[in-house]
């Protein structure tokens, strides 16, 4: 009987592996529309007879769009079934995609951008979906998978849309992005089992309970606030490097761009990551790769004058970053599995933030004091989030706490 019952699970593994690489390819492919307009903004602008300038609001308003799309829409996937949620934001994705490549001005793509931001928080709904699915035993492996898929869209995206555009031009690259999107949105409706939730909860409940949950629970207040504080880090290095490699190496923007490669390493640590926070248990985990962003930051304090020196900094720097949100995220699924989309709409709130005030804080440390200031401001923040980390941990709530619902 026993040995039925093995067999039965193994049998399961394979249909699981492969409904973990689709949600993985859907996250690559939703992550991709956010960003794949930003090598686009000179071809556009001058089809459509309008400065470079005038169109340097797209990627800024697609980004508002996207941080907006995690706080007002994530929520929602505790309270419906999230099959018809993701099925429905990805359909309706492709058809603005469809109105961006045919956008008649400026202020029409603008537009589209912004609400093509707000449609494409998919990623932050799959996430607890494909935990869900794979098993409570398998979390930080399955976040792992589902967050390499996101790098690997994030990265390609930028790189996909120059060459295409290069060749047949910036629509084409929306119409292709279009039909990705409506294909994978049939390959989902064939896949996906139904998905309700765990119990009937009211928008507006989901919508108030996140800051509810997160004053109420010392824990979850803990991981969110260290995750937002990587991001400062994050965020604080990756723009004045732009600065340090125009100024100090004599980089063309082409060959700045190049730099955004190394982050592919992360995409191949990200399962890595799960699986050392399966065993290492998550807080000597966390302790682990928060300390391998610090490592990173001593590294790089002398990366303004030693190339060599600033690309091994930035490989610990970015692996460690991104081990860090798998670990995060799977100390908040296993916290309140009917909690698992408003506990990630939390996350990446804070941790958009922490990205948005690091990249300020970097800049001004650039300006004022050069790239041993910005080194400072990083390691400051991540040093913050290690004590935060490796410190007694709180005791969480229970799941039955009134906060929870």
């Amino acid at each position: 009987m026993i040995e039925s019952d093995n067999r039965q699970h193994r049998g399961k593994r394979p249909a699981q592996r492969r409904l973990t690489a689709l949600l993985a390819t859907t996250s690559a492919v939703t992550g991709a529309n956010v960003y794949l307009c930003q090598p686009l903004l000179g071809d556009a602008a001058g089809s459509l007879h309008v400065s470079a300038g005038a169109l340097g609001a797209l990627p800024t308003v697609t980004q508002a769009g996207f941080a907006a799309g995690i706080a007002l829409i994530v929520p929602a996937g505790d309270g419906v079934d999230r099959r018809r949620l993701i099925l429905g934001l990805c359909a309706a994705s492709s058809l603005v995609l469809a109105a961006c490549a045919v956008a008649p001005t400026a202020f029409w793509l603008v537009a589209c951008g912004l609400v093509l931001g707000v449609l494409s928080p998919v990623p932050q709904l799959v996430a607890p979906v494909a935990v869900a699915l794979a098993g409570g035993d398998r979390i930080g492996r399955t976040l792992g998978v589902v967050q390499g898929g996101l790098l690997v869209g994030v990265l390609a995206s930028r790189a996909y849309s120059g060459v295409l555009a290069s060749a047949a031009g910036w629509r084409a690259v929306f119409w292709c992005s279009c039909g990705a999107t409506a294909l994978l949105s049939l390959a989902l409706r064939r896949a996906l089992p139904a998905l309700p939730p765990a119990g009937p909860v009211a928008y507006r409940s989901a919508l108030s309970s996140v800051p509810k949950v997160f004053a109420a629970d010392p824990l979850i207040r803990r991981v969110t606030l260290s995750g937002a504080l990587v991001g400062i880090s994050f965020g604080a290095f990756w723009t004045p490097l732009t600065f340090l490699l125009e100024e100090r190496y004599r980089y063309g923007s082409a060959a700045v761009g190049l730099f955004g490669l190394v982050a592919a390493a992360s995409a191949l640590v990200s399962p890595l990551a799960g699986r050392l926070a399966d065993r290492l248990g998550p807080r000597r985990a966390q302790t682990v790769v928060i300390g391998t962003v610090l490592a990173g930051w001593a590294v790089l304090l002398p990366g303004g004058t030693n190339l060599g020196r600033l690309i091994a900094g930035l490989t610990l720097l970015d692996i460690g970053t991104w081990s860090n949100q798998v670990g995060c995220q799977r100390i908040l699924f296993a916290l309140r599995p009917a909690m698992r989309s408003r506990l990630n709409a939390c996350y990446f709130t804070l941790r958009f933030l922490g990205i948005a005030v690091g990249s300020f804080a970097g800049t001004l440390a650039w300006r004022y004091g050069g790239w041993g200031a910005v080194a400072a401001v990083g390691a400051t923040a991540c040093a913050s989030a290690l004590l935060l980390t490796a410190g007694r941990p709180p005791r969480p709530l229970t799941n039955h706490s009134p906060a929870a619902s």
